[in-house]
């Protein structure tokens, strides 16, 4: 999906509805110079279709901003998705509520009054648990609030020189953040306070970080630029030492992902590729090599519920890329194979049932019909056979 005639997609995000339907969400900005076009900034919501792997033709909701807001800059889902935050270059963030279902789609627009004057944001993320929201300016102001109450845990003026990324670990309890210098900052989500600057040498600038979502490998992943060699570093958040590195695309990164399960890495070129890895191996499993050619790209991000990715650049737009990934397995399908093992579990009983010598089902039976009736466990009382024992012995008479 191309921007239209006389503007471009600046940022797009996934939009997980409680109805379990994706949604994407999208930023075009004000109409370029020299265009005849009187279109302005605006936000989009599109449906998906999994089917077909693509987005709506028309959007189901739009909401034109003011000129004075000026262009999207970045957007923020709430892990709900009943809301989301825009940030914009000259009208701070606004908060866009959705109701209705995808048929009938209204969405309504709010101001944030700790950020309504804050400047351009370059980053925005929620926590996983959707209770903290943070902000990292591009003059270095770092903001953390409480959500829904918008109560101000942290406010940093002087957290980085310039924001380049930001992310919440998966407990959110921590905040990472990188800058525009090369140096990167881990917080404590529930109160602000730093607790270190994660080492690098001198020749090296990180840039892009996201936490890991598994669940069982507590890692923070990096990208790392050292002069023209792009790697992705691996930190262990519990002594956030680096524990390996790994070289995965050719060019510098300028976009990172993580799905939500995650299983898979994604990385974004700014020649315009896309890798995704598999995190447990750390191989690349899926290429899309001039995806955006010849644009970096500007956003990157897994579709919740699909092995599919959300990507989009100023030169082409927004597109969505289904991965060449192995198939997850869905619900339906374990329970079928449970109960194809549970009925090859019966039948199997069944033949061994009607074969084996068990004590429901004595082979001998037809032997004992013929035994004579006189016998017992006395022996025979009328048999002269010396040899058969008497239970009682000889009587005194």
């Amino acid at each position: 999906m191309e921007g239209e005639a006389g503007g471009s997609i600046t940022c797009g995000s996934w939009i997980r509805r409680p109805e379990n339907v994706n949604l994407v969400v999208l930023g075009r900005s004000m109409t370029r110079p020299g265009s005849s076009s009187s279109s302005s900034s605006a936000i989009e919501i599109f449906s998906f279709d999994p089917k077909t792997t693509s987005l709506s033709s028309s959007p189901l909701a739009r909401h034109e901003l003011e000129e004075s807001d000026g262009d999207p800059i970045t957007i923020a889902v709430h892990p709900s998705g009943d809301d989301f935050v825009c940030s914009t270059t000259n009208g701070g963030c606004k908060l866009f509520e959705l109701y209705g279902q995808e048929t009938n789609l209204k969405l309504f627009v709010k101001d944030l009054p700790p950020l309504q004057d804050a400047g351009p944001q370059k980053c925005l993320a929620f926590s996983v648990d959707g209770s903290r929201f943070a902000t990292g300016g591009v003059d270095g102001h770092l903001r953390i609030l409480e959500w829904p109450s918008l109560r101000v845990i942290v406010d940093e003026v002087r957290a980085h020189k310039s924001f380049r990324d930001m992310d919440f670990s998966l407990d959110s309890e921590f905040l990472a953040s990188t800058s525009t210098d090369g140096s990167a900052r881990i917080w404590k989500a529930e109160d602000g306070v730093p607790l270190m600057t994660l080492a690098r040498n001198s020749d090296e600038k990180i840039e892009l970080c996201r936490f890991s979502k598994d669940g069982t490998k507590p890692f923070l992943f990096c990208t790392v630029q050292k002069d023209d060699k792009a790697v992705t570093a691996v930190y262990d958040i519990s002594t956030w030492n680096k524990i390996g590195h790994k070289r995965l695309l050719r060019k510098s990164a300028s976009s990172m992902s993580v799905s939500l399960d995650g299983k898979y890495l994604a990385l974004g070129s700014k020649d315009g590729d896309i890798c995704v890895v598999e995190v447990k191996k750390m191989e690349i499993s899926h290429w899309s090599k001039r995806l955006h050619l010849g644009t970096s790209i500007a956003s990157l991000e897994f579709c919740p519920g699909q092995r599919v990715v959300l990507t989009s650049s100023s030169q082409w737009g927004a597109m969505v890329t289904k991965l060449s990934v192995p198939a997850d397995w869905k619900e339906w399908q374990i329970y079928l194979l449970l109960l194809g093992l549970f009925l090859a579990s019966a039948v199997a009983f069944y033949i061994f049932f009607r074969n084996s010598d068990s004590f429901w089902n004595f082979p001998l039976a037809r032997e004992q019909q013929t035994r004579p009736k006189t016998d017992s466990l006395l022996g025979d009382a009328q048999s002269d056979d010396p040899n058969v024992w008497n239970a009682f012995g000889p009587l005194d008479m």
